[in-house]
């Protein structure tokens, strides 16, 4: 009984043992490395536990590059790897340029994905061109006339240049920047849409690509639209504001008209109200030379005779105007 307890407890811990070893070295990962040729320690494995490195995203990737003849070591896969790299991706992306002929070390493919740059896609492009459309871009030719433009870049990642260099963002920019110059620069829109190519060949010749990750190889103008007339629109305004401007001062002049026209009404009625003061002082200034003796009593009559004949004849003229207005009417 006694002997079977103990067999019982020693078993237990054998198996115990067992589960401990396989869980802190992955001897079935060894195994697999051992298979491709790929020499990897127990005790490599079981510092990079230590170093909290998943052993897979090791060793796995290392097979891959072992069977593809490339040169590397578990301690530059395992640095990338606790940098935050992808060492899955790096490989490869080393594996694919090999294939391709592209020279590229895994120092460079490392910076280039710790940069946030996805390196298996840039040599993905650099063997096969990626095309870039860009939005529609509005321009307006010298003519006044609005075109409207779209473009696809053709481009090629620039391996060299990955590290620091401006993204798509910045070829579609200088892109559009470019055509929105060459339509400016064109004397009329006609000769554009007669020669769409005049744009790609102007904006090519601009160096686009300097300082950016990509090459370009070809802009092509996808498609080409005549939009507003922005000259006649603007023409248009500025005859709007011109005739504003022309009103504005028209009715200054109108005011100054009635504030003079209202000034010299106010002139007439003070000199008609000085003419009704004057005629006031002149029955004083009759009685006054009557008994001075310095006009005699046949003069005054004379005088009214001269005015009552004034009155006469200024009745008969109001009356005949009169006669002649209803006869044009009439």
């Amino acid at each position: 009984m006694f002997f079977d307890l103990t067999f019982m407890i020693l078993f237990v811990i054998l198996i115990l043992g067992i589960v401990i070893l396989f869980t802190i070295i992955p001897v079935g990962l060894w195994i697999s490395a051992l298979a491709a040729g790929v020499r990897v320690g127990l005790f490599t494995l079981v510092g990079m536990r230590l170093r909290r490195v998943v052993p897979s995203k090791i060793v796995l990737p290392l097979i891959k590059a072992v069977k593809a003849g490339l040169d590397l070591d578990t301690s530059k896969l395992e640095a990338h790897y606790l940098a935050g790299g992808n060492v899955d991706r790096v490989v490869d992306a080393l594996i694919a340029a090999q294939r391709a002929g592209i020279e590229l070390n895994f120092s460079r493919a490392a910076a280039i994905d710790l940069a946030g740059r996805d390196v298996k896609d840039a040599v993905k492009v650099s063997v096969t061109p990626k095309v870039i459309e860009t939005p529609v871009v509005a321009a307006m030719a010298k003519d006044g006339i609005q075109l409207k433009a779209t473009a696809r870049v053709t481009v090629r990642a620039n391996i060299e240049r990955l590290v620091g260099g401006a993204g798509e963002e910045t070829i579609i920019a200088r892109v559009g920047e470019g055509i929105v110059s060459t339509i400016g620069s064109s004397d009329s829109h006609k000769k554009v849409l007669e020669n769409p190519d005049l744009i790609s060949k102007t904006v090519l010749q601009k160096g686009l690509d300097a300082g950016t990750a990509f090459e370009i190889l070809s802009i092509d103008i996808a498609d080409v639209d005549v939009g507003k007339n922005i000259g006649a629109e603007l023409q248009a305004d500025q005859a709007e504001a011109d005739k504003k401007i022309a009103q504005a001062k028209a009715e200054e002049r109108r005011a100054m008209a009635v504030a003079t026209e209202q000034e010299m009404r106010a002139k007439v009625q003070e000199m008609k109200a000085k003419v009704v003061e004057a005629e006031a002082e002149v029955p004083k200034a009759l009685a006054q030379a009557l008994r001075e003796g310095k006009l005699g009593v046949m003069d005054y009559y004379n005088l009214q005779n001269i005015l009552a004949d004034t009155n006469m004849r200024e009745n008969i003229a109001r009356t005949t105007s009169l006669e002649k207005d209803n006869e044009k009417k009439k």
